[in-house]
């Protein structure tokens, strides 16, 4: 599993350095254009959405390296024991709730059947929305890896979940 999970993270990585520049890009072409005055009707509303993307795939990474933000004082005033519990219990709700934001991301794309972006009508809402369900999903898979890792008493993810690695 530690083959793919390097695998899983690498791709996560290069979707996450495209986003950025892509939005990097985007907004210098604003900006250019701004001062010679013909200002793009399309960008902001495109690095939006490219923001967006980034944030939610940033935060799949995130989940892959054990990166967001935890308690680690509080877990580590327990018992090994307790440590492992609570780092199962975590994962159990994290994993729950990309789950269920995950579902409702898809349950969703009905509503946006024939919306698209005002500037750019060729790209459809539901493109534009299907990071939820598709970052969650991605969220799922890397917070399952790390469940898997803490069920089975690995040392590493122990010290992972009773650190500052949960969310």
């Amino acid at each position: 599993m530690h083959r793919f999970r390097a695998a899983y993270e690498l791709f996560l990585e290069r979707v996450v350095m495209a986003l950025m520049a892509g939005l990097s890009l985007e907004v210098t072409l604003g900006i250019v254009f701004r001062v010679a005055g013909s200002s793009l009707v399309w960008y902001d509303e495109l690095a939006s959405v490219l923001l967006a993307w980034l944030t939610f795939y940033g935060s799949a990474l995130a989940s892959v390296k054990r990166s967001h933000i935890g308690c680690p004082e509080v877990v580590e005033q327990c018992s090994r024991g307790t440590q492992r519990a609570l780092g199962i219990l975590v994962q159990l709700l994290v994993i729950g709730f990309f789950a269920l934001l995950g579902w409702m991301g898809v349950a969703i794309m009905p509503a946006l059947v024939g919306e698209s972006l005002v500037s750019l009508s060729w790209i459809p809402m539901n493109f534009v929305q299907s990071v939820i369900p598709v970052s969650s999903a991605l969220i799922v898979l890397a917070e399952a890896m790390h469940l898997v890792d803490l069920v089975r008493g690995d040392g590493a993810a122990g010290a992972a979940a009773a650190g500052g690695a949960t969310h």
